[in-house]
C-alpha cells in the first residue's frame, strides 16, 4: 500500500514525527486521530502561542513587490506604543496604486487621558512625513477586542470588493487581530489556527476566505532591524513590552541628572532650569536615577545586575550605548526610545541626551499627550 502524506489541518504543512524542532512535527500518538494538527498549531490553539516568521530583507522585498501587482486594499498595522519602531519603511514605494489603511494597535496601553482624535491626527501627520498617505487611520486593541468591529467594517467598505492584505512588523498584533475578526464574524475555530505563521513557511501568505469569494491575506511578520527586541531574550522582552495601561512616572530633575531605563536606555538632562520629565514605559521596567557624572561608572559596574534588562547573559551581546543629543527651545516634545517608550520634556532652552544600544533609534517628536 502506498504511503500518503498526512497534512496538518491547521496550517497545511506535511506532518512528520521524527524531528521535534522542525516544521510539521506531531508526536506519533497524534497520528491516530481523525483531525491531525501539528504541534505548533496545537500550542497555538491551547496555549495561545503565536510565532511570527523571521524573514530576510530579500524575502520581505519579494512580498512587497508582489503587493503592487495585485488590486487590493493594504491594511498596515502598527504598534502605537512603538510607532516608529514598528513602522515598515518604504511600503509606499511598493503598493502601486493600492489604497493603504493604517491601523494603530494596542491603544489600551496608552493612558486613558489621551485624546484619540489628537492621536489619529498625529498618526496622519507622521505617516505623511514618512512618505505614506493612508486612505484612513483607525485605532484598536486586538488583545482586548476594542474597535475590532469598527476596523473590520471599515476594511469591508474600503476594499470595494477586492482582496485585503494585512502587513506589519513582528509583534504588532496582526495574528491576534485576524483571530479576533474571525471570532467576531462567526468564523469556525478550526480556521483560527491558520492565522499564525510557522518558521519555514516563509512566504506562505495565509488566506481567510471572505463572503464574496475574495480573501483576507495575513502576510508574515517582518523584522525591523532597529527594534529593541533584537538585543534581548524572550523573558526580557516581556519586561519591556507593556501588558496593561502605562502608569506615567514624573521626575523633577536638575541639570546634571540621569535616568536609566534598566540597562537599555539612558536619559541625561544636560542643560536648563530644574524641570519635570514624564516617563512612559512598561510598568515592569525599572527606572534608576543618578548623577550624570557617575552614570558611566554605574553602567559599567551594574549592567545586568542593578540595571536590568539585559540580564547577566544577554548583556554580553548588547551593543554599546550610542548618544543622541536634542536641543529643545520651547515646545512640549517626546524623546522616543524605539521599543522602550518615551520621555515627555516640557521646558524652555533645554539640552538632553538620549542613549540606546547601537542600531536602536532615539528620535524626537511633538508630544502626543
Amino acid at each position: 500500500m502506498e504511503e500518503r502524506n498526512v497534512i496538518c489541518a491547521g496550517c497545511g504543512v506535511t506532518i512528520q514525527s521524527e524531528a521535534k524542532e522542525t516544521l510539521g512535527y506531531a508526536p506519533a500518538s497524534a497520528l491516530e486521530r481523525d483531525v491531525i494538527i501539528c504541534q505548533r498549531c496545537f500550542r497555538l490553539t491551547h496555549y495561545n502561542e503565536v510565532q511570527d516568521v523571521s524573514l530576510t530583507d530579500d524575502d520581505f522585498l519579494k512580498i512587497l513587490n508582489g503587493l503592487g501587482q495585485k488590486k487590493a486594499l493594504i491594511v498596515k498595522v502598527v504598534d502605537i506604543f512603538d510607532f516608529t519602531g514598528s513602522w515598515l519603511p518604504g511600503l509606499h514605494r511598493f503598493v502601486g496604486g493600492n489604497d493603504v489603511m493604517l491601523v494603530g494597535n494596542k491603544v489600551d496601553l496608552l493612558p486613558k487621558s489621551l485624546n484619540h482624535n489628537r492621536l489619529i491626527n498625529w498618526m496622519k501627520k507622521s505617516s505623511k512625513e514618512l512618505g505614506l498617505k493612508p486612505i484612513d487611520v483607525m485605532l484598536m486593541s486586538a488583545e482586548k477586542g476594542i474597535g475590532i468591529e469598527e476596523v473590520a467594517s471599515k476594511i469591508d467598505r474600503l476594499r470595494k470588493g477586492q482582496d485585503v492584505y494585512v502587513v506589519g512588523c513582528t509583534n504588532v498584533g496582526k495574528s491576534t487581530f485576524i483571530n479576533k475578526v474571525i471570532k467576531t464574524f462567526g468564523g469556525d475555530t478550526e480556521q483560527l489556527i491558520t492565522t499564525s505563521h510557522f518558521p519555514g513557511t516563509t512566504l506562505d501568505m495565509i488566506d481567510i476566505p471572505l463572503d464574496d469569494g475574495r480573501a483576507l491575506y495575513d502576510t508574515p511578520g517582518i523584522i525591523n532591524h532597529h527594534q529593541m527586541a533584537h538585543y534581548i531574550d524572550k523573558h526580557e522582552l516581556k519586561v519591556i513590552t507593556p501588558k496593561k495601561e502605562i502608569k506615567p512616572m514624573v521626575y523633577q530633575l536638575n541639570a546634571g541628572q540621569t535616568l536609566f531605563f534598566g540597562g537599555l536606555g539612558r536619559f541625561d538632562f544636560v542643560k536648563g532650569e530644574r524641570t519635570s520629565f514624564t516617563c512612559y514605559r512598561s510598568n515592569e521596567l525599572h527606572i534608576h536615577r543618578t548623577k550624570q557624572e557617575k552614570a558611566e561608572e554605574l553602567y559599567q559596574n551594574q549592567i545586568g545586575e542593578l540595571l536590568t534588562p539585559p540580564g547577566p547573559k544577554s548583556k554580553d551581546s548588547l551593543p554599546p550605548l550610542v548618544k543622541h543629543t536634542f536641543h529643545i527651545k520651547d515646545k512640549k516634545v517626546d524623546i522616543v526610545f524605539s521599543g522602550l517608550g518615551w520621555v515627555t520634556v516640557n521646558g524652555i532652552n533645554i539640552q538632553v541626551d538620549g542613549y540606546a544600544p547601537k542600531g536602536v533609534n532615539v528620535t524626537i517628536r511633538e508630544s502626543i499627550i
